[in-house]
């Protein structure tokens, strides 16, 4: 086959002569997922999603599930610190009242003043041993119940129930093996009506934190794959436009050399 004049530089022929264009070539490549310079894929692997409950998102804020962590464990936190300084502040009153009946004050406002500080004081002491206490609890059962559902992108009720069993574990851990596995069987049976109560409550909004984690990863991967198609449907076109407009002016060059 005679190579034109000044063809040097333009894609390789074919075996009949005819110039394979940049689209032909891309159409040789194995259909393979598309790339998307700077856009996040959808995760697909557990470690991933993982990592994904403890990184910021464009707007700067974590995800809903560490979001939820924080409102369960500040929450848990003051629900354990009324539940502990209410008795707590009864008691220190009480006891206060009996220990006292032999002190001097001098007037009514005086005993009614010191008795309330007393009792002020015993609610914050109890109130401050049971608040983080169950704030602890809540974290690490929901950190460890919402890492499952994340690592295996499901939320089922054996999640709940591992989770009670390594809360109840670790809090009774130092007292011994027979109190960790005490503590491990109390707390996995803590976890099957927590998990049925919290599981409800999602099915009731309609959809599940992980259903809507999905639908969105979904939408995003299509979005992203629409914009691909755009982009590529784009660069083919440019690269017919350039292959046809090379071949027209090699065409012309070589019709000039043989008049000549």
């Amino acid at each position: 086959m005679e190579r034109l004049p000044g063809a040097r530089g333009l894609p390789l022929g074919s075996a009949d002569g005819s110039a394979v264009s940049a689209p032909a070539l891309a159409a040789e490549q194995p259909a393979s997922k598309p790339w998307y310079a700077g856009t996040p894929q959808p995760s697909e692997s557990g470690w991933e999603r993982l990592r994904e409950l403890f990184q910021r998102d464009e707007q700067n804020n974590y995800p809903e599930e560490t979001m939820n962590i924080i409102k369960a464990t500040f929450s848990g936190g003051i629900i354990g610190m009324v539940y502990g300084g209410i008795p707590g502040f009864i008691y220190a009153k009480k006891r206060y009242i009996e220990q006292s009946e032999g002190e001097i004050y001098h007037n009514r406002l005086d005993a009614v003043q010191s008795a309330h500080r007393a009792a002020t004081r015993g609610f914050i002491r109890y109130g401050w041993r049971w608040g983080w206490r169950v704030a602890t609890f809540v974290a690490i059962f929901n950190t460890v119940s919402t890492g499952l559902s994340a690592y295996r992108d499901k939320n089922t009720l054996s999640h709940f129930i591992v989770a009670g069993a390594c809360t109840g574990g670790l809090f009774r851990m130092h007292l011994g093996l027979g109190s960790l596995t005490g503590g491990s069987i109390f707390g996995a049976l803590l976890g099957v009506p927590a998990g049925g109560l919290l599981m409800a409550m999602q099915n009731l909004a309609g959809e599940t934190v992980i259903e809507r984690r999905k639908r969105e990863r979904r939408e995003l991967y299509e979005q992203n794959l629409a914009a691909w198609r755009i982009n590529l449907g784009i660069t083919e076109s440019i690269s017919e436009e350039t292959d046809e407009a090379l071949q027209e002016g090699v065409g012309e060059r070589a019709a000039g050399k043989i008049q000549k």
